[in-house]
């Protein structure tokens, strides 16, 4: 039986034919290889979420709920009625408010941008943007604080502007949702902007195409033809981007401590937790806020993913 994969040319000698198509067997992969790969990623994937994502969250939901009384929701009620709580979470909802438009309107913009360049000149931009990103966010925390401070700041014209003289005046309670929006952007928006130009190299090129032959200009191809094509890599970035917010935690403990106490230890719900859990023992209670933002952090990203229809299909 002749091989229907296997090409044959008229005249060609058995021989040449039998050896095209053994060598054609060889090469072929196995077909169940690939598919033993995939599970092999899939187990390792599933083993670590597990061990350092489902069981932590068992157990954290297991202190909230232990009282002494038993079960129960006293812990949530108890940290509830902290006068930090609310606070805390006004302070990161400001600050996520902030962040998430400036991740939505200015990565998205600067993706578009750099796409329209060129290759050489695209994977400069790109490179230059990720850079930031490379550094621990203790790092960059310290790097900003130069940056914030009228004395040591390349843009101390503009806080004398403000009439900043020192570092106090700069993080205020009023400035620091913002201070922590502009450090949380460029730590985060060059690898979101990768994220994005890789989104749209998959536009078709076709698309872009015959928009420019129906006269369609730069910001027309980019605003109708490839921001609605990248919309679900959008509400992806917002969605990882939100849950990130709500873990706020290194800026403004690092800050705090920089400043010496200008921005407080429970500033942030995570901090919050720290400073129940490590310095008045109360594990329980900080339990309870780490599992508030739990499910404050799944009810908002369900609601994203609903409304940006992110498993739609097209």
């Amino acid at each position: 039986m002749t091989d229907p994969l296997v090409t044959v040319a008229p005249g060609e000698h058995a021989s040449a034919r039998r050896g095209r198509r053994s060598r054609w067997r060889r090469e072929r992969p196995p077909a169940g290889g690939s598919r033993t790969a995939g599970y092999f990623f899939v187990a390792l994937y599933v083993a670590m979420l597990l061990c350092l994502g489902v069981a932590p969250t068992v157990y954290a939901i297991s202190l909230a709920l232990r009282t002494s009384h038993g079960l129960g929701v006293g812990n949530f009620v108890d940290s509830y009625h902290l006068p930090e709580f609310m606070p805390a979470f006004k302070h990161v909802l400001l600050f996520e408010a902030i962040w998430l438009v400036s991740q939505s309107v200015l990565v998205v913009s600067l993706a578009l941008m750099v796409h329209n360049l060129s290759r050489r000149v695209s994977a400069t931009f790109r490179f230059i943007f990720y850079l930031p990103g490379a550094m621990a966010g203790a790092a960059s925390v310290v790097i900003w604080l130069f940056m914030f401070t009228p004395t040591t700041s390349p843009f101390a014209f503009i806080e004398h502007a403000l009439h900043y003289t020192l570092l106090a005046n700069t993080v205020t309670p009023a400035n620091l949702p913002v201070l922590f929006a502009i450090m949380a952007f460029w730590t985060g928006a060059g690898g979101w902007i990768v994220v994005m130009h890789g989104a749209l190299n998959n536009v078709p090129t076709e698309l872009i195409e015959a928009a420019e032959i129906d006269g369609s200009n730069v910001f027309q191809t980019a605003l109708r033809i490839k921001l609605p094509l990248i919309r679900k890599w959008v509400v992806y970035m917002l969605v990882l981007s939100f849950a990130s917010g709500t873990q706020l935690f290194v800026e403004p403990q690092i800050l705090g401590i920089a400043t010496g106490g200008e921005v407080p230890p429970q500033w942030s719900p995570n901090q919050l937790a720290y400073y129940l859990a490590f310095q008045l023992d109360r594990f329980n209670e900080a339990a309870a806020i780490s599992v508030d933002l739990l499910v404050f952090g799944l009810l908002v990203a369900v609601l994203i993913v609903w409304r940006g229809k992110l498993f739609e299909v097209q």
